[in-house]
């Protein structure tokens, strides 16, 4: 039985690895495959090997942490790690049926809390430190956001030019014996350091996620009375993850790179590196932490900078003058008028038909805060509060649905 237990929680772990892998892989190559920059089979590749390097390094303190200090390891029985991956495994399901990207760690962590408070060995510390830094986290990534957003934003965007390419990025001469690579004839010196960050900063973000994701798919398995060493968890989870990168994963490419194409590849680079940079950090302490909150709460925080630049602080403390108005139309209250509102894109949507144009020699000079109007902002909003509160509320929801569901059943277990 116990054995059977095994393999059912191997199989559970590697189904959860491969939805990781083919998501993740979507998130950190999107940009580079969208652009043209490498092909969905090298992004794999390139998200496999980060992955790994990141998991065997880093990622390894985030498995001793879940599976051992949360709650203590001999409270993984078989049983018990196969309930915990279920739960990991039906956030993945719930973030795919509202489309929002909900947090797999936090979830996982929620499960495991559920074990804990059911069998009174809850690391109750320990668990302040992580959630406060599931608090801290989003809240330094929304403020780097909204002030690279709203002071850095247009300067960046002034000097710095990326081409997305009609042709790959390298392309393969084939008439000869042997291929030979070469690169785009239409690239500039500009876009091959542009191209070359673009996969650079893809690659960091693999080793992010392969860091804070790896202990979500085989942390249980490692605490299970010994069914895994963590070396070979670690390469359980970068097999799954590789298997989701090379098959799903390529569906996500396309979805995720025409997306991305369509978001400034100036802006995604920022969201990377400021959200990467947060989670390796958190996943060098042992705490497990959300890529995806980290990253979409960058978003959050860069859209409403740059649709703040029509205002200056003091206007934006200051209530409008007018009040609700009536839409005969519809008989609904209007709290302000379309041609008063800053835009700019919903969450995940950031400038959609941006262009990353070519500069002119002479470029216009950046506009000081404030006297940048409306109109010279993506009419197509940078900031939606309603998205954002959706997503804000799936982030609390679905650790606390996890600590609430699995609960009575390990009390039942136990």
């Amino acid at each position: 039985m116990v054995e059977l237990l095994t393999v059912v929680g191997i199989g559970v772990a590697v189904f959860v690895g491969f939805n990781i892998g083919g998501s993740s892989t979507g998130v950190a190559f999107g940009p580079a495959v969208g652009s043209r920059l490498v092909r969905k089979t090298t992004a794999g590749a390139l998200f496999v090997g980060f992955g790994f390097l990141g998991a065997w390094t880093v990622g390894r303190n985030v498995i001793a942490t879940m599976s051992s200090s949360i709650v203590p390891a001999t409270q993984f029985t078989p049983i018990a790690s196969v309930a915990v991956l279920f739960f990991t495994g039906a956030s993945l399901l719930i973030s795919n049926l509202y489309g929002v990207p909900a947090s797999t760690s936090m979830t996982a962590v929620g499960a495991i809390v559920g074990l804990g408070l059911a069998s009174g060995t809850l690391n109750q510390a320990l668990m302040f430190v992580i959630v406060s830094a599931w608090i801290v986290a989003p809240l330094v990534c929304l403020v780097i956001g909204v002030v690279v957003g709203r002071y850095l934003y247009p300067y960046l965007d002034r000097y710095i030019a990326f081409t997305t390419f009609d042709l790959h990025f390298i392309q393969l001469d084939r008439s000869g014996a042997i291929p030979r690579p070469s690169i785009n004839p239409n690239a500039s010196p500009q876009d091959i350091v542009g191209s070359l960050s673009v996969v650079v900063i893809g690659c960091y973000m693999a080793f992010s996620a392969g860091a804070s994701n790896a202990a979500n798919a085989v942390a249980p398995l490692v605490g299970a009375g010994g069914s895994l060493t963590v070396d070979q968890g670690v390469l359980l989870a970068v097999v799954a993850f590789g298997l989701g990168s090379f098959t799903i994963a390529r569906r996500t490419l396309e979805t995720v790179g025409d997306d991305i194409t369509e978001l400034p590849i100036l802006a995604s680079l920022i969201v990377s590196v400021v959200g990467g940079t947060v989670i390796t950090i958190l996943s060098y302490l042992g705490i497990p932490a959300s890529l995806a909150v980290s990253t979409t709460s960058t978003i959050i925080g860069l859209g409403w900078g740059r649709a703040s630049r029509a205002a200056t602080l003091a206007e934006l403390a200051t209530p409008a003058p007018d009040g609700p108005e009536l839409d005969v139309s519809t008989g609904a209250l209007v709290t302000s008028r379309a041609e008063d509102a800053p835009a700019g894109p919903t969450i995940g949507d950031i400038a959609r038909d941006e262009k990353p144009a070519a500069k002119p020699d002479d470029a216009p000079a950046v506009p000081d805060v404030g006297a940048e109007g409306p109109a010279d902002l993506d009419q197509r909003s940078l900031f939606d509060p309603a998205a954002a509160k959706r997503i804000v509320t799936m982030w609390v929801l679905t650790p606390s649905l996890a600590v609430v569901t699995s609960y009575p059943v390990f009390a039942f277990l136990l």
